[in-house]
Parts: C-alpha cells; sequence; structure tokens
C-alpha cells in the first residue's frame, strides 16, 4: 500500500505534462477542419500520425523493463 501514492503521483505528473501538449499540439499543419456556418468539424489527421510516433517510440523504449 505504500506504493500507491507514488502510482498516484506519477500518473498526475504524466497527465499534467500530456495536457499541457496538448495546447500546443492542436492544430498541427495537415489537420484537416471544415467550417460551414455554425458547424465545424476537425480531423486531426497530422496530430494523431505524430501523437502515434511517439507513443510508439516511448513504448519501445520503456517497454522491456516492465516484464
Amino acid at each position: 500500500m505504500t506504493d500507491f501514492p507514488k502510482i498516484l503521483m506519477v500518473i498526475g505528473g504524466l497527465l499534467l505534462i500530456i495536457g499541457f501538449f496538448m495546447q500546443f499540439i492542436g492544430k498541427l499543419p495537415g489537420d484537416i477542419i471544415f467550417k460551414k456556418g455554425d458547424t465545424t468539424v476537425f480531423f486531426p489527421i497530422v496530430t494523431c500520425i505524430v501523437i502515434s510516433i511517439v507513443l510508439s517510440l516511448v513504448f519501445s523504449i520503456f517497454g522491456g523493463r516492465f516484464k
């Protein structure tokens, strides 16, 4: 039970860092935005590709340490 607060702090820190970077990543060149009247549709194609590459690198680096 003594590891639980440490785990919560790590998860909270990760969420803080992810939230900080999501403010800047939201509208990259290549993301598709359709605006017509009061309706806006947003397809974050390039943002999804960047996030996928970053997560793949992180999991390939740290993936073997948790087995």
